[in-house]
């Protein structure tokens, strides 16, 4: 089963996560980098929309029993490969030559918020989900490569508060602070209003795409020097007491 699928309407691509909770592990980093080279080889797209197929769930984020099963069977190979993969995925949307858009469909936590950070902008319907960074409370410390694109998107007064609380977020609450464009009334809306948004950008990509090299240059440079060798310890890099 495919765990996520895409499709064009006029110019806009739209990725749609479509595992439930989608939640990331090696084969989500791998499936959605795959994905969105396929997409920008297309090049009648303009823009790029990602979202859930989910009634409930944007992103749930990292698969934390798939990586505690891994580090319990002594095979931090495959935990290192996803950190990495995923590192990748954020570099790929930092610099994707069309506008990215996250249309947050449903609850957003973790590294589903932090994917949608990684996005040039959000929007976020408002009668369903919360947007929140429990990392705090599971032991997960952000990466400094995330750090530094998450506070591209967030207020780091506001980041801060978010880190350190754990607490969940309504995107009336975000939209207030223009971390998303818009708190939109249902999924229907979400959609109508992302796509209509999307659909104002037609830019040349190599003006755009040079454009986001220069913006997010210190960006890209904590992320390049993030990486995690082959022998790198999960234990004491991902989870903490």
């Amino acid at each position: 089963m495919s765990i996520m699928n895409w499709v064009k309407d006029e110019t806009v691509a739209i990725i749609t996560m479509t595992n439930g909770e989608n939640r990331q592990n090696l084969v989500f980093a791998k499936t959605l980098n795959a994905m969105l080279d396929e997409i920008i080889a297309d090049k009648s797209i303009s823009s790029l929309i990602i979202t859930s197929s989910d009634e409930k769930n944007f992103s749930q984020g990292i698969d934390v029993e798939w990586i505690m099963g891994q580090m319990q069977k002594n095979e931090h190979t495959p935990v290192v490969d996803f950190i990495n993969e995923m590192d990748v995925v954020f570099k790929k949307l930092l610099l994707y030559p069309v506008p990215v858009i996250a249309a947050i469909n449903g609850h957003a936590f973790g590294n589903g918020s932090i994917l949608s950070c990684a996005c040039d902008f959000r929007f976020m319907r408002s009668d369903k989900g919360f947007f929140c960074f429990p990392e705090v409370n599971i032991g997960i410390p952000f990466r400094w490569g995330m750090n530094a694109f998450v506070k591209k998107a967030i207020p780091l007064h506001i980041l801060s508060q978010m880190q350190f609380t754990g607490n969940r977020f309504t995107a009336p609450e975000l939209e207030k602070h223009n971390i998303i464009v818009k708190a939109c009334a249902n999924q229907e809306d979400l959609m109508i209003q992302a796509i209509a948004f999307a659909k104002t950008f037609q830019k040349k990509r190599g003006i755009l795409g040079e454009m986001k090299k220069r913006l997010y240059a210190d960006i890209i440079k904590v992320l390049d020097s993030d990486f995690m060798p082959p022998t790198g310890k999960i234990d004491t890099l991902v989870m903490m007491d």
